[in-house]
């Protein structure tokens, strides 16, 4: 079972992260996150299905934060490469996206990318804050 939503900016998609984090109840697999110019695209997959009020009660937790999201092939090549085991950086030299994560959901990184962006460009663009 799988959620795929986009995700406006960094804080948002914090949240998420710490939210799979501090929910030992949810199978999480592995979160991936993809930084796009005008967002993020947050994918989150569970090891089991979750019973029907979990699954409602992650949607309508993933609704406040974000839409479902539908990828172009690209991007869905680039989730499923990630999914198989291939390296984020041969994933994004492959498909040209910004893996910022993707395994255990982890703060730091999400973190450390916006930091590292934020630093090169010298401002915070609103994706970012």
């Amino acid at each position: 079972m799988e959620y795929l939503y986009f995700v406006a900016n960094a804080s948002l998609t914090l949240r998420i992260a710490e939210y799979l984090h501090t929910s030992p109840h949810l199978p999480v697999s592995f979160m991936s996150v993809i930084h796009q110019i005008d967002g993020w695209v947050v994918r989150v997959k569970m090891r089991n299905p979750l019973n029907l009020q979990k699954s409602g009660d992650f949607r309508a937790f993933m609704n406040e934060l974000g839409i479902p999201y539908s990828p172009g092939i690209r991007l869905q090549m680039a989730l499923w490469s990630l999914e198989n085991g291939q390296s984020p950086v041969d994933v994004m030299r492959r498909y040209q996206v910004a893996v910022v994560s993707h395994g255990h959901p982890d703060r730091g990184e999400i973190e450390e990318f916006r930091k590292q962006f934020v630093k090169g460009l010298g401002y915070c663009p609103e994706t970012l804050a």
